[in-house]
C-alpha cells in the first residue's frame, strides 16, 4: 500500500512540477505583451481592449495554475508563528489536518462552481463585452477549474505525504 501511495503522490508531483515550470513563463510573456501595449499605446496613440484583456488572462492564469506548484514547494501563505518551530511530527499532523478539513473541501467546492461557471459561459458561446475584445472567455472561467483540480491534486500528495510521515515516526518510536 505504502509503493502505491508514493507513486501516487510522486506522479501528483511531477505534474504539478511540469505545469508550474511552464507556468512560470508566463510573466515573460505578460511583461513582453505589457512593453508592446505601452509602446503602441504612446508611440501611435492606440490601443485594443484585446491585449489589456490578454494581460489580465495572463496575470490570472500565473496564481490560478501555479497554486498547487507553490503548495508543493511550501510557498503558499502559511502562518508560520507555531509551525516553524513544531517537530517533524507535528507538521505532519497539522498538513494531514489541515488538507482533510480544509483544503480538499474547499478546492472540491470551487472545482465544482468554477466549472458549473465555465460551463454556463460555454453554452451561451461567451465572449468580451467590449468591442474587440477576447473570444471565448469560457476558457479563463474553466482555468480555474483546472487551477482548482491541480491544487486538489497537490493537496492529496501532501496528504499522502503526511500519513506516511505519521506512520514512518510511529513505526520508529515503536521499533518497527
Amino acid at each position: 500500500m505504502k509503493d502505491i501511495l508514493l507513486v501516487i503522490s510522486k506522479r501528483i508531483n511531477t505534474i504539478n512540477e511540469a505545469v508550474g515550470k511552464l507556468v512560470s513563463w508566463i510573466p515573460t510573456v505578460l511583461v513582453l505583451l505589457v512593453c508592446f501595449d505601452v509602446t503602441v499605446r504612446y508611440v501611435f496613440s492606440d490601443t485594443a481592449a484585446w491585449i489589456m484583456e490578454l494581460e489580465w488572462h495572463l496575470f490570472a492564469l500565473i496564481f490560478l495554475l501555479g497554486a498547487g506548484y507553490a503548495l508543493k514547494h511550501n510557498r503558499h501563505v502559511r502562518v508560520d508563528l507555531f509551525y516553524a518551530n513544531f517537530s517533524e511530527h507535528d507538521r505532519a499532523l497539522t498538513n494531514l489536518v489541515g488538507t482533510i478539513l480544509f483544503l480538499i473541501p474547499w478546492c472540491i467546492l470551487i472545482i465544482i462552481f468554477s466549472f458549473n461557471y465555465g460551463l454556463e459561459s460555454w453554452n451561451i458561446n461567451e465572449g468580451s463585452p467590449d468591442p474587440g475584445g477576447l473570444p471565448a472567455r469560457y476558457i479563463i472561467k474553466f482555468s480555474m477549474t483546472l487551477g482548482m483540480v491541480l491544487l486538489l491534486l497537490q493537496a492529496v500528495s501532501i496528504f499522502i505525504d503526511s500519513l506516511l510521515t505519521l506512520r514512518s515516526i510511529k513505526r520508529a518510536k515503536n521499533g518497527i
